[in-house]
């Protein structure tokens, strides 16, 4: 049994972090679902920038847009739910099988309305309406305003990807926000099968802190923040307030392992893989960390859910002068940024190919 598969046995749901319109045309994506125990896809707009940016796949549909007066965000949101489109239907038939716990795509609304919280309302419901795929998830941050946007968005019904989330307290929050979508639902007397993951960054701490700590807390503080959330995530769906949604049919909103894939050359390309293995959650991976597992990766056991790991490395890090609180801000006001540049390269993009 491959290092994928053990994984898959174990609980954990693994998602590819990457989509192009090669990888559908080539059957790239069919082949992690058939070989490598893939269930569901993320994407984001530095993916898509990525894709669109360096493929002329997308040239002929852009300029036929063009031909139509479509152009910059609106020709993204057409070419984007095209492909996801094309991937919710791979991953349909697993999203039947698991009853719509898992097959799973995701599609960003613009970063630019990160701080908007109005108006990152009526984007989610009017690309989830347009994408007409029920196994599509609309990816709001967890910013001040995105967590307003998320209790609304799910109390409309519409399934939610929480994203550019840094450490349990940013969870916390998210799930409150989840949670309290599915309260107003309930008064309602709605459906409460609304699904959702909280997406959590991991590989960003280590590049945060790496000329920081020293060499022995080098590459330790990712997987701390995983682990610290981790306990967080399990002892919140174990509260009163959750099991009470359950018992009314409510899905758990599961905790999503993100940004996976290792940044220090040194360390191992499967860090963050073997190391974040836990049931009931999900581990997006970027298509290279998702090989690197599945040929040389090794399954060792799953998350121990006390914490007590974290809360030694969190003591060595803060020791060595970093504020973790205000870190988690910078890392979410920073992956904010960098969203909002590869959103506003990729429209150029889109206009230089449509000229």
């Amino acid at each position: 049994m491959s290092a994928t598969n053990e994984l898959a046995a174990a609980g954990q749901s693994i998602w590819v972090d990457n989509i192009t319109r090669e990888m559908l045309d080539d059957g790239v994506i069919q082949n992690f679902v058939d070989e490598f125990s893939v269930t569901g896809l993320t994407s984001n707009p530095s993916i898509f920038d990525k894709a669109i940016s360096k493929s002329s796949s997308y040239d002929a549909q852009i300029k036929e847009l063009a031909g139509q007066g479509i152009v910059q965000e609106e020709a993204f949101f057409r070419l984007a739910i095209d492909d996801l489109r094309r991937a919710a239907d791979i991953f349909k038939p697993i999203h039947d099988a698991t009853g719509g716990l898992d097959g799973w795509v995701s599609l960003e609304v613009s970063p630019v309305l990160a701080d908007d919280a109005v108006n990152t309302i009526k984007a989610a419901v009017t690309l989830h309406k347009q994408a007409e795929r029920e196994n599509l998830f609309i990816k709001i941050p967890g910013t001040p305003a995105g967590l307003v946007a998320i209790e609304e968005t799910i109390a409309s019904g519409v399934p939610v990807n929480v994203t550019l989330l840094f450490s349990a307290e940013q969870y916390l929050a998210a799930a409150d926000a989840y949670t309290k979508g599915l309260e107003r639902r309930l008064a309602a007397g709605q459906d409460l099968n609304i699904v959702s993951v909280a997406s959590l960054f991991i590989s960003r701490w280590d590049v945060a802190v790496a000329k920081t700590v020293p060499a022995t807390m080098k590459d330790k503080l990712g997987l701390a923040v995983g682990q610290d959330s981790y306990c967080a995530y399990r002892n919140f769906i174990a509260s009163e307030r959750v099991q009470n949604l359950i018992a009314q049919g409510a899905p758990i909103q599961r905790l999503l392992f993100a940004s996976t894939g290792t940044k220090d050359p040194d360390a191992s390309d499967t860090l963050y893989v073997q190391g974040l293995a836990a049931p009931d959650t999900v581990n997006t991976m970027p298509d290279s960390t998702l090989k690197a597992f599945h040929d040389h990766g090794t399954f060792s056991g799953v998350l121990d859910a006390n914490g007590e790991d974290s809360v030694e490395v969190f003591a060595g890090i803060t020791d060595a002068g970093v504020d973790l609180d205000a870190l988690a801000d910078q890392l979410q006001q920073e992956g904010k940024a960098s969203f909002v540049s590869a959103w506003d390269e990729l429209l150029e993009s889109i206009e230089s190919k449509a000229k």
